[in-house]
């Protein structure tokens, strides 16, 4: 890598790694080290490739997602390790903060399957049709649907706290389509 190339990499990791590293905690299932982990070999993968690059952040979280279905994919999958449960918050019908959202939700997708976080993280966090999703995990639209409803149903099951939390306005993040949160109960 040339000096032009190596400052345009440096750049791109102070100003774009932040953002990067969120959606590798979500991927991760809240565990911030393996997040770190896995932001730093999908970093170190873009870098050896730096000068063919045209979209960096669409190229290193292409390799994020892609690092994560990998994981989930080893014969011998690694065993998650356990984290600590959210404190106990108050039964507040008037809404909780928005930390304590966070908390509740960082906990509730821990307890999700990698392959369960992986498609919910790429349908609601970075807002990608079941299309992209699919592309992106090499597997068919109707995988992704019905991934995306078993967990949506199990996150429900495992936090119903945060069905009565989630509504509008409440950060609960919303469908591509629009119109309810996955979060909300359906009739």
């Amino acid at each position: 890598m040339d000096a032009e190339g190596e400052t345009r990499f440096r750049e791109f990791v102070e100003t774009r790694s932040s953002a990067l590293l969120k959606t590798a905690v979500l991927l991760s299932g809240g565990d911030r080290h393996a997040a770190e982990d896995l932001l730093q070999s999908a970093l170190v993968k873009a870098a050896g490739r730096w000068q063919r690059i045209d979209e960096p952040e669409a190229y290193v979280r292409r390799i994020l997602y892609r690092q994560q279905v990998s994981r989930w994919r080893l014969k011998w999958p690694r065993r998650e390790l356990a984290v600590a449960e959210p404190p106990e918050s108050a039964d507040s019908k008037d809404g909780a903060s928005a930390a304590e959202l966070r908390i509740m939700m960082r906990g509730a997708l821990a307890k999700l399957t990698a392959r369960q976080r992986t498609v919910l993280v790429l349908r609601y966090f970075e807002d990608l049709p079941e299309a992209d999703v699919a592309r992106i995990l090499g597997c068919s639209v109707g995988t992704v649907r019905s991934t995306t409803h078993r967990s949506l149903a199990k996150l429900r099951a495992l936090a119903p706290e945060l069905a009565s939390l989630a509504g509008p306005g409440a950060g609960a993040p919303e469908s591509p389509a629009g119109g309810f949160s996955p979060l909300e109960v359906r009739p």
